[in-house]
């Protein structure tokens, strides 16, 4: 599974951060961003929580 973070849509609220802070971390503009290339599968329910839980749809499985 791989994931992706729309920098023009992210509101910078950080609820994917403290959901999954093993796929994403904050950029130096305050957004999030994916930090792996590839999600483990033990973390691939999370990263879907952290997609349905973003409150501007920033984040999308790849």
């Amino acid at each position: 599974m791989r994931v992706y973070v729309d920098q023009d849509l992210c509101t910078g609220c950080g609820a994917c951060i403290d959901l999954c802070p093993e796929v994403f971390d904050w950029d130096d503009e305050g957004s999030s961003r994916v930090i792996v290339d590839e999600v483990p599968e033990d973390l691939e329910d999370c990263v879907r929580e952290a997609v349905d839980t973003c409150p501007s749809g920033a984040i999308r499985e790849v």
